[in-house]
């Protein structure tokens, strides 16, 4: 084992491919933080984390202030007694947010470099499960996005071999999502997976008159339907549709987990592996799930999921939303609605390191050692 000498950190912006909408929000840009870890034998690891457009200076002080000036001196190998020890030091800042994304930028560091020290790639290092994992697609279903295109985008993804798409619910009549639900199942046929999601944006009383709507179109599963908080609801719901129950993105800790799970609150689990803030707890609610024989099908990050989902064998699905391509050399290879991890050790994703370095955020960047 090396000890940890150098850490880096810096952050770069991102501009959605595409327009981002859903009932609450709107995706304004990717704020990535970095975090580079060099051993004392000259390896190094290259982490990362994401916002949707704020809290990103938040996160790079953090790291600054705090995590990083207790990494220097750590055994790069003690990656538990790392993660452990950091969430321990903010413990008055968590859980939430902003100390998970911080977190999870340290522990995928930590991770990329013990895979490139032990020359596997992560997807093999975690378990190896499988070597590829069949995708839907959301690009093309984002709120504002009017039912002629949605169908369209829909037609699109299955003649590429996609097996599903997600389409954003919420428009302010169910109606309105009925006859854009309607219009896709149509086009795609019985055969063709559609996934909801309402982005937390109903209560109780709304999420089962819409879920009332999705049962006739044998909808994959019914997203966020209400505030990840409220578990109890969400238990009621379970219990009142056919629909399977996915939450996950909007959660930071194993607990907020473990209590969905005990609870019979949902049908899917779809844990973001910077949310949750990092590998180390990914692997941990992904164990969970599968004791309580439910599928983990994680949010977003598909360059950086697709080696997690081929590590375990309860992970059916990749979210299929590009956003790393302006920073890497080469994209996640997919062959016909299929994602393959990389065989290359470390995390699988093939950085620029000229893009990297062009696309800084100037001031909010920090060498230690």
């Amino acid at each position: 084992m090396a000890k940890i000498e150098r850490v880096e950190i810096f952050m770069v912006n991102l501009l959605p491919k595409v327009k981002r909408t859903d009932a609450i929000q709107s995706f304004v840009r990717q704020e990535t933080p970095f975090v580079r870890i060099t051993d004392a034998d000259g390896a190094s690891g290259l982490g990362y984390s994401y916002t949707i457009g704020q809290g990103g200076p938040a996160i790079m002080s953090l790291l600054r202030e705090t995590l990083v000036p207790r990494l220097i001196g750590q055994e790069a190998e003690a990656i538990q007694r790392i993660w452990r020890d950091l969430l321990f030091s903010t413990h008055a800042t968590s859980v939430g947010a902003i100390t998970s994304l911080a977190l999870a930028a340290v522990d995928t560091a930590l991770w990329d470099l013990r895979c490139k020290r032990a020359g596997l790639p992560l997807w093999r290092m975690l378990g190896g499960a499988k070597d590829s994992v069949p995708m839907y697609t959301t690009e093309g279903g984002w709120l504002h996005i009017e039912t002629d295109d949605l169908v369209a985008d829909a037609i699109s993804a299955q003649a590429a071999g996609f097996a599903g798409s997600k389409v954003k619910i919420g428009r302010p009549h169910l109606s309105e999502d009925r006859e854009r639900l309607t219009a896709v199942r149509e086009a795609v046929g019985p055969a063709f997976e559609i996934m909801v999601d309402a982005n937390q944006s109903f209560n109780l009383a709304e999420a089962t008159r819409r879920a009332k709507v999705l049962e006739p179109l044998a909808i994959a599963w019914f997203e966020e339907p209400m505030p990840a908080d409220d578990v109890a609801s969400h238990a009621v719901l379970s219990a009142r549709t056919s629909v399977p129950v996915a939450v996950g993105e909007s959660m930071y800790s194993l607990s907020q987990f473990k209590d969905y799970l005990v609870g019979n609150a949902a049908s899917i689990v779809q844990v973001d592996v910077a949310r949750i803030g990092g590998i180390t707890p990914w692997m941990k609610v992904a164990h969970m799930a599968e004791a309580h024989n439910v599928p983990v099908c994680p949010h977003f990050l598909m360059e950086l999921h697709v080696s997690l989902v081929c590590a375990i064998p309860n992970a059916p699905w990749l979210e299929y939303i590009p956003q790393l391509d302006e920073l890497t050399k080469a994209p996640m290879r997919m062959e016909n609605g299929r994602a393959y991890p990389s065989d290359s050790p470390g995390l699988g994703i093939d950085w620029d390191e000229d893009k990297l370095a062009a696309s800084r955020v100037k001031g909010l960047d920090l060498t230690a050692s």
